[in-house]
């Protein structure tokens, strides 16, 4: 049992497991909490080496904190925002007490694909834009992170006051590693899980932000058409963090989507392969 990761229960209910972004921690949902606590049981996590997990010394790798958090979590849907999706995603695939998977702006893969090995993926960034993140961390650290919070909320409807929550989040639980933000950068240049989306056994939903410019909705869109009764839904004026400025769709969604999944149980039995 790893007892430096940090994992905050709040409310009653059915279990939902809330993974953050890069360089956040688990606080950046409280506008969910607030809509969602008192019919779950939402377990907030703090990744290693953000928020109050800072000192927690796991690896931020996909394994290494899938296993952490499995260890110290329920039987849950599981909730992924951005970075967090890849480890949600990565769960789904390998263990059974996932129940559900929903994506915030997330997909199995960050960066483009230009389809040389024919499985193009055209609907994402260009690697160069976690490369560039990654050079300017050590150059201007408050300076780098704080374009990023604007790259979350660029174009959003509500970017303004988006924008002004991320900042108010960012260090609200003391800053995150250096060693994580790098580790977590090369995580979205490098992570394809693309294969692990037809295998998937339990329903997904894959809520997109229109304005997003950092996960297109048409990827978003490719990722749920991969997965077996993946579903796909838009907020129309939202950007990266559409959970912030639009909180309300996005609880009535997962809302939905965890009411819908507790109807439908895994398929199969014992551990995913």
């Amino acid at each position: 049992m790893n007892e430096g990761l940090h994992i905050e229960v709040v409310g009653s209910g059915p279990a939902l497991v809330l993974l953050h972004g890069w360089a956040m921690h688990g606080g950046v949902f409280a506008p969910l909490v607030a809509r969602l606590r008192d019919r779950y049981t939402l377990h907030l996590i703090d990744l290693p080496g953000h928020g109050h997990s800072r000192d927690d010394d796991t690896p931020l790798a996909l394994e290494a904190c899938v296993d952490a958090i499995l260890a110290r979590t329920p039987p849950a849907l599981w909730i992924g925002w951005s970075l967090g999706g890849l480890f949600a995603l990565h769960a789904a695939a390998m263990s059974s007490q996932v129940r559900g998977l929903a994506m915030i702006c997330a997909t199995p893969r960050f960066v483009i694909d230009d389809g040389v090995a024919g499985r193009p993926w055209p609907h994402a960034v260009a690697p160069q834009v976690f490369t560039q993140f990654a050079a300017d961390l050590e150059d201007d650290y408050r300076s780098t992170l704080d374009r990023f919070l604007v790259l979350d909320t660029i174009g959003a409807e509500h970017g303004r006051e988006e924008l002004r929550t991320l900042r108010q989040q960012l260090f609200a639980r003391g800053e995150p590693a250096p060693r994580v933000l790098q580790q977590g950068l090369s995580l979205l240049e490098e992570t394809d899980l693309r294969d692990a989306l037809p295998g998937l056994r339990v329903p997904s939903l894959w809520i997109a932000g229109r304005r997003d410019r950092l996960v297109p909705p048409a990827g978003m869109r490719a990722a749920a058409a991969l997965a077996p009764g993946g579903e796909y839904m838009e907020i129309a004026g939202g950007g990266h963090a559409p959970f912030l400025g639009h909180a309300d769709e996005v609880a009535a969604a997962i809302d939905e989507f965890a009411s819908a999944s507790s109807r439908h149980p895994r398929e199969g039995g014992g551990e995913a392969p």
